[in-house]
C-alpha cells in the first residue's frame, strides 16, 4: 500500500473548502493538548468517533494532514505544529471578543485557568480568589496548584502566577503584582532553641536546611544580598520535598531552616510560628508576577484579577 500523503487531494476548481467550524477547531487544540482524540471528547462530553470526524473536517478544510495517526498514538504533524499557535489565536480572539461584550455590561464572565504556585496558592490565593469570583459570579475558575512551571504555551492555560521575572529573552508577558517580594531566611523558635541562631551564610553549612525542587531541580544554592555583595551558600540537609508547602510546615515543626518567599510564611511569621534569621534586606529578590503567553491574551478577566491581586498583596504585605 502506498505511503499516504502529507496533504489530501487537490479540490476540483470549482470546489470551495468547506468553512472552518468553531467546534472542530476547538476538538483539534484540545486533542493537541490531550494527545488523544478520546480524551478530547470526554472534556467536551463527546464519543471519541465524534471528535475524530471533527478533526477529519478541520484537515479537509485545511488541505493538510494536521496529526500522524497510528494504533497506539498521536501527534501533530509538522503542519499541525505550525497551525497550533494560528488555532489557539483564533479560539482566543472569540473568547475575548465575547468577553469585550460582557465588560461593555460591566461585567466578566466565562472561563479563567489559572496556575500557581502550592504554598502561596494554598494558603494566600484561595480565600483571594474566593473573593475575586464571589465578586465576579458568572466567572468559572479553574486552577492548578504545583511548584513545577506550566508551559503557558502548551498547557490550556490563561496565565500563572509565578515568583521571578521571565528570561529576558522569552516572549511571555509578566504583570507585577508584589514586584518588591524578597525570600526570606526562618526558622521555629524551637529549632533555633537547639541548635543556635545562625548570624552569617557560611554558618548554614552547619544546620539542617529544609530544600524544595524548584525549576526541575533541588533548589540549594541560597543567595544572600549583604552590604558588601551577593553572597551564595550550598546547603544540605535530610529533608527535600518537590512540594514547597510541606517544606514550610517542616519548618512550623521545627526541623530546619527554610529560605522562601515572604509571601509564603508571612502569617507564620506574624503569628511566631517563625522567626526571621537574618534582616530582610539580605533576602534574595522574588518578585510575584502574573504571566501570560502574550498580550493579547490580556483578556478584561485577567486585567480585573491583576489589579484585584496587586491590592491584596499590597494589603498583605503592609505590617
Amino acid at each position: 500500500m502506498a505511503a499516504m500523503s502529507k496533504h489530501f487531494p487537490a479540490k476540483g476548481e470549482n470546489e470551495p473548502a468547506p468553512p472552518i467550524r468553531f467546534e472542530d477547531l476547538a476538538l483539534f487544540v484540545q486533542a493537541a493538548d490531550a494527545g488523544s482524540f478520546s480524551e478530547a471528547a470526554r472534556r467536551r462530553g463527546l464519543t471519541p468517533a465524534v471528535a475524530s470526524s471533527a478533526v477529519q473536517r478541520l484537515e479537509r478544510s485545511l488541505g493538510i494532514r494536521l496529526f500522524v495517526r497510528s494504533t497506539r498514538s498521536l501527534r501533530l504533524s509538522e503542519d499541525g505544529e505550525r497551525y497550533l499557535a494560528h488555532a489557539r489565536t483564533a479560539l482566543q480572539a472569540l473568547e475575548d471578543g465575547r468577553l469585550a461584550l460582557d465588560q461593555a455590561r460591566g461585567e466578566i464572565a466565562g472561563r479563567l485557568r489559572l496556575s500557581a504556585p502550592s504554598d502561596l496558592g494554598r494558603n494566600v490565593l484561595l480565600p483571594w480568589l474566593d473573593a475575586f469570583q464571589q465578586a465576579h459570579p458568572k466567572l468559572a475558575l479553574h486552577l492548578r496548584i504545583g511548584d513545577r512551571v506550566a508551559d503557558l504555551y502548551r498547557q490550556p492555560l490563561d496565565a500563572g502566577i509565578r515568583y521571578g521575572a521571565p528570561p529576558a529573552d522569552s516572549s511571555l508577558v509578566a504583570q507585577p503584582l508584589a514586584p518588591d517580594n524578597r525570600r526570606v531566611l526562618c526558622a521555629a523558635p524551637a529549632y533555633l532553641a537547639r541548635h543556635g541562631h545562625p548570624r552569617r551564610p557560611d554558618e548554614l553549612r552547619r544546620h539542617e536546611c529544609l530544600r524544595y525542587v524548584l525549576a526541575d531541580s533541588v533548589h540549594e544554592r541560597w543567595n544572600f544580598h549583604l552590604p558588601q555583595g551577593v553572597q551564595t551558600v550550598t546547603v544540605s540537609g535530610r529533608r527535600v520535598s518537590d512540594d514547597a508547602d510541606v517544606v514550610r510546615r517542616w519548618a512550623v515543626a521545627g526541623h530546619g531552616l527554610v529560605y522562601k518567599s515572604r509571601l509564603d510564611v508571612l502569617e507564620d511569621l506574624r503569628a511566631g510560628r517563625l522567626v526571621e534569621v537574618f534582616p530582610p534586606g539580605y533576602g534574595e529578590p522574588a518578585p510575584l508576577n502574573l504571566v501570560c503567553a502574550h498580550r493579547s491574551l490580556l483578556s478584561p478577566a485577567i486585567q480585573r484579577l491583576r489589579d484585584f491581586l496587586r491590592e491584596r498583596c499590597a494589603e498583605f504585605a503592609t505590617p
